[in-house]
């Protein structure tokens, strides 16, 4: 397991990424001062947003069910626990993008490599959605079993 986002897991069968960047931001604004430099307060944390970047290519590794399961991971607006492959959790996570390109079709007009860009971003942890979508969080029951495909 590269790492996981709610019940999504990155890994070589399903979506694995081959690039990770993270960029954390800290709020200081300034107020203007006469004969001197701005004077700055810190007053908390900014943006932090974590872009994983990949090659999907069936015949090798990966489904292509996995990006339609983020698509739809994304469509609920829900945030969503990122814990990295050693067990770290990260906090609360939001898909704020998701970006690809297919190359290489089939004669039926199936790519053979999809790359993909997945961008998250953090959110307040108290937003957590630990169930997939179409789960029940709180009885555990399934509301639309349609929604599961593609859940490891």
């Amino acid at each position: 397991m590269l790492m996981a986002l709610g019940q999504f897991v990155f890994q070589l069968p399903d979506l694995a990424y081959h690039e990770l960047r993270r960029s954390t931001a800290w709020r200081h604004p300034g107020n203007s001062r006469v004969g001197a430099r701005e004077a700055r307060q810190y007053v908390g944390p900014g943006e932090d947003t974590i872009t994983l970047s990949g090659v999907l290519v069936p015949e090798i590794a990966g489904k292509r069910l996995s990006l339609t399961t983020l698509r739809t991971m994304a469509d609920t607006g829900d945030a969503y626990a990122l814990v990295d492959g050693t067990g770290n959790v990260l906090g609360a996570w939001v898909i704020d993008h998701l970006q690809e390109g297919a190359t290489y079709f089939t004669p039926d007009g199936v790519p053979r490599r999809t790359e993909f860009t997945i961008s998250l971003a953090r959110t307040d942890d108290g937003r957590v959605q630990s169930a997939p979508p179409g789960h029940d969080n709180l009885t555990g029951t399934v509301n639309n079993g349609s929604a599961m495909q593609g859940y490891a």
